[in-house]
């Protein structure tokens, strides 16, 4: 199982959109998913995603891989981190 953290905007994806609370889905595993995969099975806009995306605290992009049990932290494109450019894709660490 997957446990997607959905921030902003995206919170309208879960069941529970409230700011005040996580807005958590689990998704089942696939082998060989990426997050590209998983935000297509949630019917997430890709348009709508900002480039800050995390898998288990690392930053990733859409061609990332995911392992059962991870954890996505999707924001999107109105809530960047000015940052960003101090995070390695998590595709490319070693």
């Amino acid at each position: 199982m997957l446990h997607v953290h959905l921030y902003g905007k995206l919170r309208r994806f879960a069941a529970d959109a409230d700011p005040r609370s996580e807005s958590i889905v689990d998704v089942p595993y696939c082998p060989a998913d990426t997050v590209g995969s998983v935000i297509a099975r949630l019917g997430v806009p890709v348009e709508e995603l900002g480039t800050n995306l995390f898998v288990d605290g690392r930053y990733a992009d859409l061609s990332s891989s995911v392992e059962d049990e991870a954890r996505l932290g999707l924001f999107p494109d109105d809530m960047q981190l000015l940052y960003k450019w101090y995070f390695r894709p998590k595709a490319t660490d070693q």
